[in-house]
């Protein structure tokens, strides 16, 4: 089946609930080239309801049955938002319908699903499936990405990071979620917003080798894990520490911030949503900031990543394999915490790690992205510039 050449790719939403709203539909409605909405599924119809009235598309292509959704002829690809554990099934019915595949990650509730979702993409090699980890393709990350790899600071020897938050759920938010508050998957929030981290980590550090953790359940209002410190070992030698908290009480402002630590300098990357900064400092004193204003935190550069893979055969970043190996970086902490003994990754070594993802027939790394980008070469003085050298604007 697939997607024809002619026209935006025609896409099926399985699951309308807080992801799409929040996430993707702001990155879909600005794609119209790439992407038209022709049917949507959910199991709440009030769910369906809501996506029709801040979308626009039409309540016609509505079901509360996938299965419907995936018999239409004028859905080629399906984006799959919905609870983790379900997400291996639809994902597995929708291949089998012969679509392409935009799924949310993780890849399924535990290891063993992993594996399957690793063996579900073998059976089908004809479709494209991408795993939905945005912080793939963040700009600030892939900015920071392309800094290390011009040898910015030399030999990464030291990672550190932590980060503090508060977690309550809250009406309207992710923290709401009833499947969140008691998880029907290993791990619980480690697996589902930790995982991100993880991504970050082996986007900039390289490939984990082993792993020694330590964890706490001191949050009521989740059932898993609210506290992991992780000590890691990097495939290129470097070491590193992460450490987190869903804290059930307020915490007191933090930066949160990850420090890149190599021979010939230190990379920072640091600020909420809104502004997120990159800052290379170097031996002599000098520094740089590069300030990032309006990106959207990778989604819409995710999207644009499975529309060039569908139409053009692109090689996908968010692969099952790498969302695999993020979950299975989480799952060896969660061993090394039961088992008070430090974890190797062998099934991560001679992957080849994270690919720097660009835009399709692109010189920079930002070309045709939404967002504003500067450099402030003067701390002091907290003068924005254009950004120039590796970062290009759209």
């Amino acid at each position: 089946m697939g997607a024809s050449e002619a026209g935006p790719i025609r896409l099926g939403l399985i699951g309308t609930g807080l992801a799409v709203e929040k996430l993707h539909w702001p990155a879909l409605r600005r794609l119209p080239d790439r992407f038209v909405v022709t049917a949507f599924a959910d199991r709440s119809a009030a769910q369906g309801e809501r996506f029709s009235s801040y979308s626009g598309v039409d309540m016609a292509g509505f079901t509360p049955d996938h299965h419907r959704l995936l018999a239409r002829d004028d859905v080629d690809a399906v984006l799959i938002s919905v609870p983790i554990p379900s997400l291996y099934e639809v994902a597995e019915h929708s291949l089998a319908a012969g679509k392409d595949v935009l799924c949310e990650k993780p890849t399924g509730t535990d290891e063993e699903q992993a594996q399957a979702f690793l063996a579900l993409e073998d059976r089908h090699p004809d479709r494209t499936i991408l795993i939905g980890e945005n912080y793939f393709y963040r700009d600030d990350i892939r900015h920071a990405r392309a800094l290390l790899d011009d040898g910015a600071i030399g030999k990464l020897h030291l990672m550190a990071w932590r980060r503090a938050g508060h977690l309550v759920p809250r009406e309207g938010s992710f923290t709401s979620t009833p499947w969140r508050h008691r998880p029907q998957y290993r791990g619980g929030v480690y697996l589902d917003a930790g995982v991100h981290d993880i991504a970050q980590i082996r986007m900039l550090c390289g490939e984990i080798t082993r792993v020694h953790a330590a964890v706490q359940w001191v949050n009521s209002t989740i059932d898993s894990p609210s506290d992991l410190t992780l000590n890691l070992a990097f495939a290129g030698g470097a070491i590193g520490n992460y450490t987190s908290t869903y804290s059930e009480i307020a915490v007191p402002e933090e930066p949160n911030d990850m420090r890149l630590y190599g021979t010939e300098g230190v990379l920072v990357l640091s600020g909420p949503e809104a502004e997120r900064r990159v800052t290379l400092s170097r031996p002599d004193g000098t520094s740089q900031t590069d300030v990032f204003r309006g990106i959207d935190n990778g989604y819409y550069a995710e999207l644009c990543n499975f529309s060039d893979a569908v139409r053009h055969g692109e090689p996908v970043v968010g692969t099952v394999g790498q969302s695999v190996a993020n979950m299975l970086v989480v799952l060896r902490a969660l061993d090394s915490a039961e088992q008070h003994a430090v974890m190797p990754l062998d099934e991560l070594r001679g992957t080849g790690g994270v690919p720097l993802w660009r835009p399709r027939s692109a010189s920079g790394l930002f070309d045709g992205l939404p967002g504003d980008r500067s450099r402030n070469t003067d701390i002091s003085a907290g003068i924005d510039h254009p950004l120039i050298s590796t970062v290009d604007s759209p």
